[in-house]
C-alpha cells in the first residue's frame, strides 16, 4: 500500500503532545519540528490521524520539498512533482501559502507561479488546454521558509479544531486543540472531576470529557479528502468504527462548569449536548467568588478573562486575586490556569509549581500549574 509523507501543523508549544499522540496511533517516523510534526503512513493512517488527532490543526500530505531562490526555480521544481497522482482532470485546486525570510517573498506571486506550474504539469498528463475545476476541491498549501519550499495537500479541509460542537461561542474562546492539550497536561483521567468556574462556551470541560471518555475528536465530522477519488471510503469507515470501539463507557468522569454570564452557561450546556457529553458536563450560573468544590478531589481548568480582550487589566486582575483565594492548597486538588499576563503569579498570590509556554492563536500565554 502506498505510503505518504505527512505534516501535522500545530500551535507553538504543542509539538511534543502532537508527536506523542501520533505515536499512540502507530504512525511511523514521527518527528517533531517547530510548529509541526512529520510522520509517514498509508491511507488508513490518513483517516486515523484526521479522526483521532486531538492537538494538531490539520493533516497535510507533503507532495514535495526543495530549495528555490528564483521564480524559475520555483516553477520548474513545482512542475516536476507528480501532481497527477493526487489531482484528477476535473478537481479544483486553489493555492495558498506564506513566505518567511526567503528570497521569494511575494506570496501572491508565488501562489500564481505554483498554480501555473501545476496546470502545465497536468496539461501534459491529461492532454487538456483548460481546466474548469468543477470537481472536488483539493487545497494546496505552500510554505517558503529560508528558501526551503514545502508544498502540501490539505486533507482535512477546515481546521481540526472544528470538532462540530461549537457553532457559536462567547467572546474570546479558547481553541479546542489548545483546550485538549491543557486537559492532557492536567492529567485528566477517566474518573476525574473537572471544574471550570469561568466556563465560557464549555470548551475546556468538553475536551476534558473527550479525553476521559477517549472520544476521537473528529469522528462526527467529515474531511476534504473523503471526496477525493483516490482516497478509500473504506479506510474512513473502518477507522471511524475503530474509534467508536475505543470510547470508554461506565467511567466516573464529571465536568462542572460555572459562569457569571447566564448566556455562557446556556451555551456550555448546549455545546455539551452537541458533543454528546451532556450526561457528563453540566454548568450553572455563579460568581467565581462563590466557587466551592463539592468533591474530595478535583482538577480545576480555567481560561479567565484577559485584560486586553474582555476587561481592562484592573478588572481582570481582580479575578486573578479572587482565584488566588478560592484556588487554595488542598490535598487531592490541582489547578491549571492559562493567561497571557506575565504578572499573573504575583496577582494570584503564589508562584506556580510549574509553568508552560503556550499560544492561544497568536497570543503568547503561560499555563500556570498548581498541584502541590
Amino acid at each position: 500500500m502506498q505510503k505518504f509523507q505527512f505534516a501535522a501543523p500545530c500551535l507553538l508549544g504543542l509539538e511534543g503532545l502532537v508527536a506523542d499522540d501520533l505515536r499512540r496511533m502507530d504512525m511511523e517516523n514521527v518527528e517533531a519540528q517547530n510548529g509541526r510534526v512529520l510522520f509517514t503512513g498509508d491511507v488508513n493512517a490518513l483517516a486515523r490521524a484526521n479522526i483521532r488527532s486531538r492537538y494538531c490543526e490539520r493533516i497535510l500530505i507533503e507532495v514535495g520539498s526543495f530549495t528555490a531562490v528564483t521564480c524559475d526555480e520555483l516553477f520548474e521544481q513545482t512542475k516536476a512533482l507528480p501532481w497527477e497522482e493526487f489531482l484528477g482532470s476535473l478537481d479544483a485546486f486553489p493555492v495558498s501559502g506564506s513566505c518567511l525570510a526567503s528570497a521569494l517573498h511575494s506570496e501572491p506571486d508565488c501562489q500564481k507561479i505554483i498554480k501555473k506550474a501545476i496546470v502545465e504539469r497536468l496539461k501534459t498528463v491529461y492532454r487538456k488546454a483548460w481546466f474548469d475545476e468543477t470537481g472536488s476541491e483539493c487545497q494546496i498549501r505552500f510554505l517558503i521558509m529560508k528558501n526551503k519550499v514545502s508544498i502540501s495537500l490539505n486533507t482535512s479541509g477546515e481546521g481540526l479544531h472544528k470538532r462540530g460542537y461549537r457553532n457559536n461561542s462567547v467572546i474570546a474562546p479558547i481553541k479546542e486543540t489548545l483546550a485538549a492539550a491543557i486537559a492532557d497536561l492536567a492529567h485528566v483521567r477517566p474518573d476525574s472531576t473537572v471544574y471550570d468556574p469561568c466556563c465560557g462556551s464549555g470548551t475546556l470541560l468538553i475536551e476534558a470529557a473527550y479525553k476521559a471518555l477517549n472520544v476521537a475528536p473528529g469522528f462526527r465530522r467529515t474531511f476534504a479528502c473523503e471526496k477525493w477519488d483516490w482516497v478509500s471510503k473504506e479506510a474512513f469507515s473502518s477507522e471511524r468504527a475503530a474509534a467508536m470501539q475505543m470510547i470508554r463507557k461506565g467511567i466516573g468522569f464529571t465536568g462542572i462548569g460555572g459562569d457569571i454570564d447566564p448566556a455562557a452557561v446556556e451555551l456550555t450546556n448546549s455545546n455539551a449536548k452537541k458533543a454528546s457529553v451532556a450526561s457528563r458536563v453540566k454548568a450553572q450560573a455563579g460568581d467565581i467568588r462563590d466557587f466551592k468544590p463539592t468533591t474530595e478531589t478535583g482538577v480545576v481548568l480555567c481560561n479567565p478573562p484577559y485584560g486586553e480582550r474582555l476587561l481592562d487589566f484592573k478588572s481582570a486582575r481582580e479575578i486573578y486575586k479572587i482565584m488566588g483565594k478560592k484556588f487554595e492548597r488542598r490535598e487531592g486538588f490541582s489547578y491549571y490556569i492559562i493567561s497571557p499576563d506575565e504578572e499573573f503569579e504575583q496577582v494570584f498570590g503564589r508562584p506556580a509549581d510549574k509553568r508552560r509556554k503556550l499560544y492561544n492563536g497568536m497570543l503568547k500565554c503561560q499555563l500556570y500549574m498548581y498541584f502541590q
